[in-house]
């Protein structure tokens, strides 16, 4: 055999050694079953079925989210072996995917809801979960409002979640929630612009009215107190509607800025010293018109 075959030979075994590590690596970073499919179509995984150092970053910041979902999950009767999770502005489903490929795949009941305004996104969702075989999602084109009162959805919803739903849509989402008497609400907000808006509006008699509103007076301050703002106005609404709230770290700051997770598990005890807050920082802020809109009380 000639040095050149011999060479040949060798590199190529080399080359399948190296590819059959790569995969043995992948898979002890992948949870028990997990659909392989699934994170290709997903852009976890590459083509070839390997994690670069952005992908695996991204799956451990979904592992990190999941692990939450699960164990609220567990809390319900059978230990969720018949919930109903919707995934409300749910764009491409990601995280509807996950979890039922991770949750849900494996039993014999239950239910994921994705509800989307953009038709296009919810047939893509549609195609994959049939691509996939998993038959107990749902992908529905509807606005919030349409979804509270549509026959496609129960009465009621054990778990409403949201990931990076846009501005007002977390707020949607919680409206969604309350309506449908959810169990649990697990909610990472984004980019909240409506109340940055409302604040800039009132700019020029705040800062007339009180020092607080040199907490705003620059825009950038504007943006980013209108999103903490926002955020916390949420957890009174969530806490007065009868909701026990936990405001908790997503992931490390240095992955993502929009990072805040809500957690939010009902109790049924309406808190009046929240709906008191709430009304008092809305007043503060000069956002009492908001109580008509976004922060409903009961």
């Amino acid at each position: 055999m000639s040095t050149f075959v011999k060479a040949a030979g060798a590199h190529k075994t080399a080359k399948v050694g190296k590819a059959a590590k790569a995969e043995a690596d992948v898979l002890q970073e992948l949870r028990p079953g997990q659909s392989i499919e699934l994170l290709k179509e997903l852009h976890i995984l590459t083509r070839e079925g390997r994690l670069n150092q952005d992908s695996r970053r991204k799956l451990k910041q979904v592992y990190h989210l999941f692990q939450f979902i699960e164990k609220l999950l567990r809390e319900l009767p059978d230990g969720g072996a018949h919930a109903t999770l919707a995934d409300h502005g749910a764009g491409k489903s990601y995280l509807g995917f996950i979890v039922y490929d991770l949750f849900f795949k494996a039993l014999g009941d239950g239910h994921v809801y994705g509800i989307e305004t953009r038709a296009e996104l919810v047939e893509k969702s549609r195609v994959l979960a049939a691509q996939l075989g998993f038959g107990r999602m749902s992908f529905l084109n509807l606005t919030v409002a349409e979804s509270t009162e549509s026959l496609a959805l129960p009465d009621r919803i054990d778990m409403v979640t949201a990931l990076h739903a846009c501005d007002t849509a977390t707020d949607d989402a919680i409206a969604f929630g309350l309506a449908k008497q959810a169990a649990f609400m697990v909610l990472v907000p984004c980019c909240q612009a409506e109340v940055a808006a409302c604040l800039r509006e009132t700019k020029a008699l705040s800062l007339s009215r009180t020092p607080l509103a040199e907490l705003w007076r620059h825009p950038l301050h504007t943006r980013e107190i209108g999103s903490q703002l926002t955020n916390v106005l949420r957890c009174l609404l969530l806490e007065a509607h009868g909701y026990q709230v936990t405001v908790t770290e997503l992931v490390g700051w240095e992955h993502s800025m929009k990072n805040e997770l809500i957690i939010a598990r009902r109790t049924g005890q309406f808190k009046a010293s929240a709906a008191e807050r709430l009304k008092g920082l809305l007043g503060e802020f000069g956002l009492s018109s908001l109580l008509e809109t976004r922060f409903r009380l009961p």
